[in-house]
């Protein structure tokens, strides 16, 4: 058996350093330390917390939960359906029934959204520069959704971005009224694009 040997007084301070700032374990242990030199106080070690009372449950009683929605989100068309209406009443009801012609059409049907993005730009901003009224901006419908799908994809991406692109910088200030294509002008793959007047 080795015989212990004495700490240094460098070692003693260090030593009652790491003792004072050690939190113990388990509060019913007792702790020791090593001996305090006289005329120096002994930290006692504090007791731990008691842990928060679990809530009893009663068989019968209703659990306490609150039910989610499972409603899907509406599509382009429906919320473009519900904005409010900018333009002429009665220009806006020919327009909803496909008896007012584009005067121009971009097709971005196929293209990527970092692609689709600067054509939207550049061919809303000319036909606004040209005193165009009404053009046609054709996105595709996108593929329905599988729900089966162990690996669901985001389909009909650019059917979703392009409305809300057109309510955004810079084109807000030249559109005045985007709404769901008549059946004759693509349908759901298709978004009118009212322009504003030029001043």
């Amino acid at each position: 058996m080795t015989r212990r040997r004495k700490l240094r007084p460098d070692e003693e301070a260090l030593w009652q350093t790491v003792v004072r700032g050690a939190t113990p374990l388990d509060s019913q242990k007792k702790t020791f330390s090593l001996p305090a030199k006289t005329g120096s106080s002994e930290r006692q070690p504090s007791p731990a917390p008691a842990p928060a009372p679990v809530p009893a449950f009663r068989v019968g009683a209703k659990a306490g939960y609150k039910e989610t929605s499972t409603a899907l989100p509406s599509s382009p068309a429906t919320r473009l359906a519900h904005d409010p209406v900018q333009m002429d009443s009665k220009a806006f009801t020919k327009l909803k029934r496909g008896k007012l012609a584009p005067e121009a059409r971009l097709d971005l049907h196929g293209l990527t959204l970092d692609r689709a993005h600067p054509r939207l730009v550049q061919f809303v901003l000319d036909a606004h520069a040209r005193g165009l009224r009404l053009v046609l901006v054709i996105t595709g419908k996108g593929g329905n959704d599988d729900p089966y799908d162990p690996a669901p994809t985001r389909r009909g991406v650019l059917r979703r971005q392009v409305p809300l692109w057109l309510k955004q910088a810079p084109l807000s200030q030249a559109v005045l009224q985007v709404s769901a294509a008549h059946i004759r002008h693509g349908g759901e793959g298709a978004y009118y694009v009212y322009l504003r007047r030029r001043r």
